[in-house]
Formats: C-alpha cells, sequence, structure tokens
C-alpha cells in the first residue's frame, strides 16, 4: 500500500514552477521591453537620417548595384531641374549624364561594387532637365543594406568652381605664353649688347699703341659684359622651366657609369682653374637606370657647378653612383663652405631668396636648384642635401 504525498511537498513543488513561472514572464517581459527600446532608437534614428537626407544642401541619394536610384533629396532634384523626388526615383542615373561622361558612372560601379571599395569619388558632368549641363563631385559609400549593398551617394555642384578653375587657366596660359614670348624677345637685343661689348673690348686692347685705356672704360666694359651673361642665364633658366614636361620626358635606359663619367668631363676645366678636385665614386659592376639624358645632365650640371663655386682651392668635389634599397642614389659632395640649416627649406625655391654668390663672385639665378628637384621629380625620384657651415654639403638624388 502506497502512502499519498505529504501536501507540503505538493505545495512546494507548486511554488517553485509558479517561482520558475514568474521568471519566465519577467524576462519575456523585459525582452519585450528591450525590443521596444531598440525599436523606438532605431525609429528615431531613422527619422534623424531622414531629417538630414532630406534637408542637406548637398545633394544626396541611394543608387542600387546597377545604378538606379533607389532614394533621393530635393536638392538633387532641384540640381536637375525637376519637381519632386519622385521624377527621379526608380531611374539610371545614367539618364542624367552627359555622353561624354558616361564612363565615368561605369568606373564608379566597377570600383565599388566588383572591387568592393569603401568608397569612391569623382568629378563628372550631368544634364538637366532643360538640356543644360553642370559639373558636379560626386562621393559613393557603399552600405550593406536588407541582404544587398547599395551605394550611398553626396552631389555638390562645382560648376562655379570649374568655371573658375577655366578662368584661371585661361590667365595662366596667357601669361605663360607672353613670358615665353618676351624672354624669346629679350634674348637676341641681350645677345647684341655682349656681342657689342665683346667688340669693344677688342678694340680698346688693339690700341696697345696708344696707351692704356682708362681704366674706368674696361671695368664698365666688364660689368656690361658680365650683366649681360648674367640675363642670357636667367632667360635661359626661365625658357628651361617652361619646357619641363612629364609628357614629353622620354626616358631611355642608360648606362650610368658612361653617363657620369661624360658629365664630370664638362666640369673638369672649371674644377682646374679653381685648384679643386673633382673624384668619381662608381659601382664595381655596372649600373643603369632609365633617364631622360639631356634633362638629368642639367641635374648633374647644376650640382657640380655649384659644388665647385662653394669649394676653396685645395677642395674636392665628389660624384657617386651606387644601388641603394633597389633604387639609383647619386651623391654629389663637396668639402665646401657649407649651407647654414636656415637655407635649408629654402634651397629648392623658385627664384630662391636665399641664393648667394660663389667664392668667385659667381652669380646665380635662384632657378637652378628649383630646375634641379622639377627635373628629378618628373623621373619619379627624389633630391635632398646634408649640410653644415665649414663642413661641406652632399646632395642625393635618388630614382626607381
Amino acid at each position: 500500500m502506497h502512502s499519498a504525498p505529504e501536501p507540503n511537498a505538493n505545495a512546494d513543488s507548486l511554488a517553485a514552477e509558479n517561482a520558475a513561472l514568474l521568471e519566465e514572464v519577467r524576462l519575456l517581459r523585459q525582452q519585450q521591453g528591450d525590443i521596444a527600446k531598440h525599436q523606438d532608437a532605431y525609429a528615431q534614428s531613422q527619422a534623424r537620417f531622414r531629417t538630414v537626407f532630406e534637408n542637406s544642401p548637398l545633394g544626396q541619394k541611394i543608387i542600387d548595384p546597377d545604378l538606379c536610384i533607389r532614394q533621393v533629396n530635393q536638392a538633387v532634384v532641384d540640381m536637375l531641374g525637376y519637381t519632386s523626388p519622385e521624377d527621379l526615383l526608380g531611374r539610371k542615373i545614367l539618364e542624367f549624364t552627359h555622353p561624354d561622361h558616361r564612363a565615368d558612372w561605369r568606373e564608379l560601379q566597377q570600383r565599388l561594387w566588383a572591387h568592393k571599395l569603401p568608397h569612391f569619388a569623382l568629378e563628372t558632368c550631368l544634364i538637366r532637365k532643360d538640356g543644360s549641363s553642370f559639373w558636379c563631385q560626386i562621393t559613393s559609400v557603399l552600405f550593406p543594406d536588407e541582404g544587398a549593398e547599395l551605394g550611398y551617394t553626396i552631389l555638390e555642384d562645382i560648376s562655379e568652381r570649374k568655371k573658375l578653375e577655366t578662368s584661371l587657366k585661361r590667365v595662366y596660359d596667357a601669361q605663360e605664353t607672353i613670358l615665353q614670348l618676351a624672354t624669346h624677345d629679350l634674348k637676341s637685343p641681350i645677345a647684341h649688347i655682349q656681342l657689342l661689348t665683346d667688340l669693344l673690348q677688342r678694340e680698346v686692347a688693339s690700341r696697345s699703341g696708344q696707351g692704356p685705356p682708362p681704366p674706368e672704360m674696361v671695368h664698365y666694359l666688364t660689368l656690361i659684359h658680365t650683366a649681360c651673361a648674367h640675363a642670357t642665364t636667367l632667360l635661359e633658366d626661365v625658357l628651361y622651366i617652361g619646357d619641363l614636361d612629364e609628357h614629353g620626358l622620354q626616358k631611355t635606359p642608360t648606362d650610368l657609369p658612361a653617363f657620369v663619367t661624360t658629365r664630370l668631363a664638362v666640369h673638369q676645366l672649371a674644377a682646374r682653374a679653381a685648384g679643386v678636385t673633382l673624384a668619381l665614386d662608381l659601382p664595381a659592376e655596372g649600373l643603369h637606370a632609365r633617364l631622360h639624358p639631356e634633362k638629368f645632365s642639367r641635374v648633374l650640371d647644376n650640382l657640380l657647378g655649384n659644388a665647385l663655386k662653394f669649394t676653396p682651392a685645395g677642395g674636392t668635389v665628389t660624384l657617386r653612383v651606387a644601388a641603394h634599397n633597389g633604387k639609383v642614389r647619386f651623391t654629389v659632395q663637396d668639402t665646401g663652405i657649407g649651407i647654414p640649416g636656415k637655407l635649408h627649406n629654402h634651397l629648392f625655391d623658385k627664384f630662391n631668396p636665399t641664393r648667394r654668390a660663389g667664392l668667385q663672385g659667381e652669380t646665380t639665378t635662384g632657378l637652378g636648384l628649383f630646375i634641379a628637384k622639377q627635373i628629378v621629380e618628373l623621373h619619379g625620384g627624389d633630391i635632398w642635401l646634408e649640410s653644415r657651415e665649414q663642413a661641406g654639403s652632399s646632395f642625393f638624388i635618388e630614382l626607381p
């Protein structure tokens, strides 16, 4: 015979089950409350996004991978000359793209969705409803949405900026043309003055039987000759800057030891006259690089010429070429007077305001190092210096 369960045991079991049910109800209510809070937060976030999206002064739209407009704000509608967003929804952005710029959107489409880039920017031309066109800066960001990837796109009308750029380019081109013409035209009269000065100097020198010429005459003729030479150098430098064009820089494989040996020989006469030793340090094995020989010669000639100007008699100027970390490094090192640290930051500036006369009074146009830097950069390289007063200078060039 079985005994009946005790009343207390039944009561305890029912109480435990009731407590468990109550806790489950509490957790469900808490979850419902959390869901409601998340829904409220999401709704608020959506409201904030819509407020920003619809009221932004910049055009904003959302496009799908087919470049179809999913959502658009009034700013885009106004840009394109329509009345309401409904006029644009469901239409492809290519419908509003200038025929010459449809490739821009194809590139955006390829970069974002095919290459999975996080964002992409471009400048392109769009067509308004009335057929007129305008320039637009486009920035697109890829984002996930319900299992798909959409492009959030910002549009900014940059027509005024483009108009200003075009205007400034016309002014610049006109000024450059005038400068080039003036420079060409000035070379001829300066050359005539220099020729006449040479003739006068010869005439003075030929009158040996008539006594020595007045010292002031010799002095003035020398000043005129020097001024003409300086003006000619300046004009040639200005013309050279106008000729610096990356597209015209035809580089060829160059045997560097043979190339630098030839460049050093050009300066041997000036070095002997200044009492300076010219040294060449070449690698044991051959070394090649792709150069524009004529233009890169200008770089080495400038650096070697400067080194000779600022190195006292008895000093040494060394041209070194070596492979360095997968690149080619040129070094022009001298034992000259060095360059004060305060001048380093401006040495490569155009018309360098810190330019100095050489030890023998040699003048400079202030364009040599600027031109050298432009040529090195057109070759994809870098140029820099290390120098201390009375401790010499070293100029380095690295080419890929």
